[in-house]
């Protein structure tokens, strides 16, 4: 993406998703005077068929036990505050027994932002792996029933399906334990091309690099969303997944990242710097939109030299933070494939997060697309949610 002087505008490389361009105006200050920001593509982009999927996520396939407690309990148990640890199934086993009262919901990081997509009247796809057992069909249930098209076949020998047992403390911060089992299993091979060819946007999940053939899995997906011309896009997912995995996330995003998603200690940690604005002038020449969360102060985006500052959306009361990266990547994933200005992109990800965190469990309670429209910030699709097809 380069920037180039035109009067009293100045041109950035346009961001093109699924063979078309964001349309990319804001107002920026230059040389002391207000000039507007226009993109324009660097090259001519490649002609692209037209697609039928907004956003296909590969991420692991998870079910969620939430359970509210004190934080001089995470103390007790040895757990880091605020962090995902992966644990083992004897571990697994030792927290759910000194866990209070639970509720079990499907989730999942990449999971959780492809239902956020289809709440928010997108069509969306998710590939990954559970086994043919209970929890298994759990997930598979849910994700189908809210609307996103679930095909990867269910492992029939080896681990259970993952379980994330997550520890909620009176300030609504999350503590996350996760027993990766069937997930970790992902393979190249159940990367469906036919869905990554019919995608705008390929969302990958962060957390999947630990497990060597699921970050195979991974590789391949970008490999195929180049050949096909889909945009790629990957959240960091965690500090502790950032400090395992620095150099090998960096060289994935210089091989054909598009879109990136973080939090602004994720983005430090990545560049290994000490402030947000160094790791942001870092990031901009990285890939071409970076979006940067930072909790109650709002989010900041960044394409070439552009800089958003974007304010949080209300919420009246924080109950739990489970889910709120995911459900801002949902909003700005629709936004993208709808082609909206990067600042309604990250307005339409305020308010999927707005509603997720006042509530317990990481996925919308009420349709997202009425709560976007109301707020003027999306124009409802004809006849509701566009779904990508539940699958058997």
């Amino acid at each position: 993406m380069v920037a180039k002087a035109h009067g009293t505008a100045v041109l950035v490389g346009q961001l093109e998703v699924g063979g078309r361009a964001a349309g990319l105006e804001h107002p920026v200050m230059l040389s002391g005077r207000p000039t507007t920001v226009q993109c324009v593509p660097d090259t001519p982009p490649p002609a692209r068929q037209a697609v039928g999927i907004d956003v296909v996520a590969v991420g692991s396939a998870i079910v969620d036990v939430l359970a509210e407690t004190e934080d001089q309990v995470l103390g007790r148990l040895g757990l880091v505050k605020g962090t995902m640890a992966l644990v083992d199934s004897a571990s697994a086993d030792r927290l759910y027994r000194a866990m209070g009262p639970a509720v079990e919901a499907s989730g999942g990081s990449a999971a959780n932002t492809v239902a956020g997509v289809a709440s928010l009247g997108g069509s969306a796809a998710f590939i990954g792996r559970v086994r043919d057992d209970q929890l298994g069909a759990v997930f598979a249930h849910d994700l189908r029933a809210a609307g996103v098209r679930f095909t990867t076949p269910a492992a029939t020998s080896g681990p259970a399906t993952a379980r994330c047992l997550i520890f909620v403390t009176p300030d609504g911060e999350r503590t996350m334990n996760t027993h990766l089992g069937a997930a970790a299993c992902l393979e190249p091979e159940d990367i469906d091309a036919g869905l990554i060819a019919d995608s705008r946007l390929v969302y990958l999940e962060g957390y999947l690099w630990d497990p060597p053939q699921a970050k195979q899995a991974l590789r391949r997906t970008v490999a195929l969303a180049r050949e096909t011309g889909a945009e790629v896009a990957l959240t960091l997912s965690d500090p502790f997944c950032v400090e395992r995995h620095r150099e090998e996330f960096l060289e994935l995003i210089d091989s054909g990242v598009g879109v990136l998603f973080a939090n602004a200690v994720e983005l430090t940690s990545l560049f290994q710097v000490g402030g947000l604005d160094q790791a942001l002038g870092l990031v901009s020449s990285r890939c071409s939109v970076a979006a940067v969360t930072r909790g109650p102060a709002g989010s900041v985006v960044v394409a070439g030299d552009q800089v958003l500052a974007v304010d949080a959306h209300p919420v009246e009361r924080v109950v739990d933070t489970t889910g709120a990266g995911d459900l801002y990547a949902a909003g700005f994933l629709l936004g993208l494939a709808r082609g909206v200005a990067l600042e309604r992109c990250a307005q339409l990800g305020g308010l999927a997060a707005a509603e997720v965190i006042g509530h317990l469990g990481a996925r919308p309670l009420v349709p997202l697309e009425a709560l976007a429209a109301e707020a003027g910030l999306l124009e409802p699709t004809a006849g509701g949610r566009r779904a990508a097809g539940r699958g058997p």
